[in-house]
């Protein structure tokens, strides 16, 4: 089986678009704001946005189940408020709830979390619990950065974050540490602002002893890493100079890395420096880039090709990245796949 835990609902009918926009308007009063109740998409709608874009590409591709979540750009966790954030996550958790019920072969959901910039992550709770409990959920996404660019709140390694790993720990469900759109100009959201997420989010796991707190704790840190593996020897370096442990037993029991890189050499790095049991295989299709690569006749984000062209694999390896590592991090997950 071929698991890949990252992908977003970027191809869901306009109607949730024109249902963010009217919340958006309403925000100076909110007696106009739209009820969660008045978006109005069919099962056909869902069906059409799924078949003609994620499920045709599992079959040309050869996946099999994809982790999917609400479109990571469209959290937008810095617009309105924290009720504001709490009905636009519920209102996508619950369309990603019925993708998984009209396709339980095809999709396992996860859910987008009502953060928002200054408010204490312990407010999303509640909404987590839901989504695993009342929608069978195995995960969530969790932006290191509600501010859209400006780093306005704690790292992830604060006090402030521990009522949300808490309930994590207790619901064994990991988190993809996944931005989302960026309002600094200075960043541009796929190609800056997501890699930097993802390096920051590293570094503060680093310089602190949050697995200490939480030893079953787990990240999947996406798009590869940012620039983590590519840059090991130097976080293996600071962590040195710090005199933190190493890296295998500081953070490897809990952070992890999946395959979102669109070239076979960042892939060949990834593999050769990161350990095979911290690799998860995703694509984040349809995602960040959709273009086909002129080089190879291929889309960019058709990351299978690339893992199985590494020759040096073997075929347990490939296992572990296509779909043990996945089972083992997801723990939920396992008890889905087997229920099929």
């Amino acid at each position: 089986m071929i698991i890949d835990c990252h992908g977003h609902y970027t191809t869901a009918p306009k109607e949730l678009e024109a249902y963010r926009q009217r919340q958006v308007a309403a925000l100076g009063d909110p007696s106009h704001a739209p009820a969660r109740g008045a978006l109005h998409i069919s099962d056909d709608q869902i069906r059409e946005s799924v078949e003609t874009a994620q499920l045709r590409l599992q079959r040309e591709r050869g996946t099999d189940v994809t982790l999917f979540s609400p479109r990571a750009a469209g959290m937008a966790h810095h617009v309105g408020d924290a009720t504001t954030s709490l009905h636009w996550s519920e209102v996508c958790n619950d369309l990603i709830q019925r993708v998984c019920a009209l396709y339980p072969r095809n999709f396992v959901g996860v859910c987008q979390l009502p953060q928002s910039p200054g408010v204490p992550p312990a407010t999303c709770v509640e909404e987590l619990e839901r989504c695993v409990k009342d929608l069978g959920f195995v995960g969530c996404n969790l932006n290191p950065d509600p501010s859209g660019g400006y780093w306005t709140d704690p790292p992830l390694t604060d006090r402030w974050w521990y009522p949300l790993y808490e309930k994590m720990v207790e619901l064994d469900v990991p988190a993809m540490v996944h931005v989302s759109s960026s309002c600094n100009p200075a960043f541009h959201f796929t190609g800056a602002h997501y890699i930097n997420g993802d390096t920051t989010a590293f570094m503060q796991f680093l310089t602190a002893d949050l697995f200490g707190d939480f030893p079953t704790l787990k990240f999947v840190i996406p798009h590869g890493g940012g620039a983590v593996p590519y840059h090991w020897g130097r976080y293996r370096g600071l962590a040195q100079d710090m005199g933190r442990p190493p890296l295998g037993e500081h953070l490897l029991h809990n952070v992890f890395f999946d395959t979102c890189v669109y070239h076979l050499p960042g892939i060949e790095v990834l593999v050769k420096v990161v350990p095979l049991d911290n690799i998860l295989f995703a694509s984040e299709t349809v995602g960040a880039v959709r273009s086909i690569d002129p080089e190879t006749g291929h889309h960019f984000d058709d990351t299978k090709r690339y893992v199985d062209a590494i020759p040096w694999l073997t075929a347990e390896d490939r296992r572990k990245i296509f779909e043990g590592n996945a089972r083992r991090v997801y723990s939920r997950l396992s008890a889905k796949l087997d229920a099929r």
